[in-house]
C-alpha cells in the first residue's frame, strides 16, 4: 500500500512546525505594517517577535532531539550574544548617512550565513544527499556566495574606501559571462556527481564568490541603490533555499518575503533610474551612458544668495517645495528643514516635500529621515505627483540633492540621460543649498545650478537652515 512506509511525525516535530508557521505569519504581518511609516515601527516589533519565537523553538527542538553538545551550546549562545550586541550597537551608533553601508554589511552576513548552512547540508553525513537537497542547497551556496562578496564591495564603495572605489575591471562582460557559466556548470556537476560533492561544492562556492566581485566592481556609485536592492533580494533567496534544504518553514517564508520584496524594490528602483534591471544583474551598467557627454559642462555662472534674501523669498511665497537629498542627510539637517516648513505653514505658505525614489544612497532614505523629523507623511510627495506642481511653486528649495535634479537627464549622451528627475528647473525661483561646488555621484556638473532662475547658498546645510530660520522669525516678528 502507499502508506506502508509512512512514519508518523513526533510530537515535537508537529509543535515545531506549528510554531514556525506562527513565526512566518508574524513575518508577513510585520511586512504588511511596514507599508506605512505610521505603522512601520509596529511592523519591526512584530517581525522581531516572530524571529525570537522561531529561534527559541529551534533551541527547544535541538534539546528534545538530543542533538546538543556542550560545545555546540557554547558556540550558539556566543554567536547569538555577539550578533545581538553588534546589532544593538549598530542601530544606536550608525548614522543615517551610513545606513546603506550597514545594509550592505547585513547582506554580507545574511548571504554568507545562508551559504554556510547550505554547504553543511551538502557535506554533512555519510550518505549521499537527495537530489532535492543538492539542488536547493547548491542554489543557496551559489546565491549566498554572490551576495557575500558583492555586498562587501558595495559597502566599501558606499563607505568611500579609496582602493575599493578605484577598482577597475577591463572586459567586464567577458568576466561576467565566464563566472556565470563556471558557477552554473559546477552546480550542475554537483547534482550529477554527488559522490564528488566536496569538489563541486567548493568550486561552486569559489566561482560564485568571484562572480559577486565581477558583478559589483564595475558598477558606479550612482547606481548603488539598485545594487543594494538586488543584493537584498539575493540574500532572501539564499535564505529560502537553505530553508528548503533543511525543511524549515520559518526560513522558507522569511527568505521568500525578503527575496520578493527585494525583487519588487529592484524593479521600482530600476524604473526610477531608467536602467534595465537585466543590465544590473549582468553587472553591465555604471557609466555606460557616459560616453559622448558634454565634457565642457554647462555655460554661465552660479549666482549666490544669502540666508536673509532666501528668507524674504520664502515668507512672501504662496507655495514652497522642499527637495531633500543626500547633502541633507550628511548634514543631519532634517529637523531644521522640518522646523522651517512648520514656520512657513503657520504663516500660511503651502509646503510640500519632493521625494525622488533614489534620492540619497538607499531606497526610502529621505522618507526615513523626514519621518524621523516628524514631517507629516502626506506632505511627502513622490516624483510623478510632484513634477506637475513645480511650475506653480514660487520657490523650490533644494537641500543637498544633485543628480536627481539635473536637467542634463533630458539630453542624450550623459551619465544621467533618461533618468527621471524632479523638474525643479520649472519652478519660478530655485535656491540650492550646497556645501561646495563639487559634482554629484554621476561626476558631471548640474545644469540646474547655472539656470537664470537658480541661486546658490553655499555652506553646511544645517548651519544654512538655522540662519534662514532665524531670518524668517525676524521677518515674522
Amino acid at each position: 500500500m502507499i502508506y506502508d512506509n509512512w512514519v508518523p511525525a513526533s510530537t515535537i516535530d508537529v509543535v515545531a512546525w506549528c510554531v514556525y508557521v506562527l513565526a512566518a505569519v508574524l513575518f508577513v504581518l510585520g511586512l504588511h505594517f511596514m507599508n506605512s511609516p505610521k505603522t512601520a515601527r509596529k511592523g519591526n516589533i512584530v517581525s522581531a517577535v516572530g524571529m525570537v519565537i522561531a529561534v527559541v523553538m529551534a533551541f527547544v527542538k535541538l534539546f528534545v532531539d538530543g542533538v546538543f553538545t556542550t560545545t555546540a551550546l557554547v558556540v550558539l549562545v556566543a554567536g547569538i550574544v555577539i550578533g545581538a550586541v553588534a546589532g544593538v550597537v549598530s542601530a544606536k551608533k550608525v548614522k543615517m548617512t551610513d545606513m546603506p553601508q550597514l545594509v550592505s554589511v547585513f547582506n554580507t552576513v545574511g548571504g554568507g550565513a545562508a551559504a554556510l548552512v547550505a554547504l553543511n547540508d551538502i557535506l554533512a553525513g555519510d550518505g549521499s544527499p537527495s537530489l532535492v537537497v543538492l539542488i536547493t542547497a547548491g542554489l543557496g551556496v551559489m546565491i549566498g556566495s554572490v551576495t557575500f562578496t558583492g555586498s562587501l564591495v558595495a559597502a566599501g564603495k558606499l563607505q568611500g574606501i579609496k582602493w575599493v572605489r578605484k577598482l577597475r575591471l577591463p572586459g567586464k562582460s567577458v568576466w561576467n559571462i565566464l563566472f556565470i557559466v563556471l558557477t552554473i556548470a559546477a552546480l550542475v556537476m554537483l547534482c550529477v556527481q554527488p559522490e564528488h560533492r566536496v569538489l563541486w561544492s567548493i568550486l561552486t562556492t569559489v566561482f560564485a564568490l568571484c562572480y559577486g566581485l565581477v558583478f559589483v566592481i564595475p558598477i558606479g556609485g550612482a547606481d548603488m541603490p539598485v545594487v543594494i536592492s538586488v543584493l537584498n533580494a539575493c540574500t532572501g533567496t539564499a535564505v529560502a533555499m537553505s530553508g528548503l534544504a533543511i525543511d524549515n518553514v520559518a526560513l522558507i517564508v522569511a527568505g521568500a518575503l525578503v527575496g520578493a520584496a527585494g525583487v519588487t524594490l529592484s524593479v521600482l528602483m530600476s524604473k526610477a533610474m531608467n536602467r534595465p534591471l537585466m543590465s544590473v544583474l549582468a553587472g553591465g551598467f555604471g557609466g555606460s551612458n557616459a560616453a559622448g557627454g558634454d565634457a565642457e559642462g554647462p555655460e554661465g555662472t552660479m549666482k549666490e544668495t544669502s540666508p536673509d534674501d532666501l528668507a524674504v523669498q520664502l515668507v512672501y511665497a504662496d507655495k514652497v517645495i522642499f527637495v531633500p537629498g543626500f547633502g541633507l542627510a550628511q548634514a543631519q539637517a532634517q529637523r531644521e528643514l522640518a522646523d522651517l516648513g512648520e514656520l512657513l505653514k503657520e504663516h500660511g505658505v503651502e509646503v510640500e516635500y519632493a521625494i525622488h525614489p533614489v534620492a540619497g544612497r538607499m531606497p526610502g532614505h529621505m522618507n526615513v529621515l523626514l519621518a524621523e523629523a516628524n514631517v507629516p507623511y502626506e506632505e511627502l510627495v513622490d516624483l510623478d505627483d510632484i513634477n506637475p506642481q513645480f511650475p506653480s511653486a514660487n520657490v523650490s528649495l533644494v537641500v543637498g540633492a544633485n543628480d536627481v535634479t539635473n536637467p542634463a537627464a533630458r539630453k542624450p549622451g550623459t551619465p544621467v540621460s533618461g533618468m527621471p528627475i524632479l523638474d525643479v528647473d520649472k519652478s519660478q525661483n530655485v535656491v540650492v543649498m550646497k556645501r561646495g561646488r563639487g559634482k554629484g555621484y554621476a561626476g558631471i556638473e548640474n545644469e540646474l545650478y547655472f539656470e537664470d532662475n537658480t541661486q546658490m547658498l553655499f555652506g553646511d546645510a544645517k548651519a544654512s537652515l538655522q540662519a534662514v530660520i532665524a531670518a524668517v522669525k525676524e521677518l515674522l516678528a
